[in-house]
């Protein structure tokens, strides 16, 4: 029963770039990155939630810069920062009860090597 509860989250959480095409089983949308993506429109987007604050600070953007050489401490850092941001957290576990699929939206390029990566990763253990 246990494995059976985690294997039905790991499917309502799930991750997609801004410039992936939307689906009907996306649930809420919810845009993770602290800057609006370029060369997307706001009524394109599909957007339900833009949520700038749970993104990593701008600090720590600038320094990651999605550099591979630097994503094992980019991890760390930003759940570092992400264990600060409780409320946030809570709101989207709720908006992914509410709506049975929850969708966390990023722009970067990198597919394995993301904030919506660490960011997933949390939201399993909560």
């Amino acid at each position: 029963m246990i494995i059976n509860m985690f294997l039905n989250r790991l499917i309502m959480i799930q991750l997609k770039r801004i410039y992936d095409r939307t689906s009907d089983d996306d649930g809420c949308r919810v845009l993770i990155d602290r800057l609006w993506p370029r060369g997307v429109s706001k009524d394109n987007a599909k957007i339900d939630l833009w949520m700038k604050e749970i993104a990593p600070s701008t600090e720590l953007r600038k320094w990651f810069h999605h550099d591979p050489d630097k994503w094992t401490e980019f991890q760390q850092l930003y759940k570092d920062e992400l264990s600060n941001k409780k409320d946030l957290i809570d709101q989207l576990l709720k908006l992914e009860k509410e709506n049975s699929n929850l969708t966390l939206i990023y722009s970067a390029k990198d597919r394995e090597r993301n904030q919506g990566m660490v960011l997933k990763e949390v939201l399993r253990i909560q």
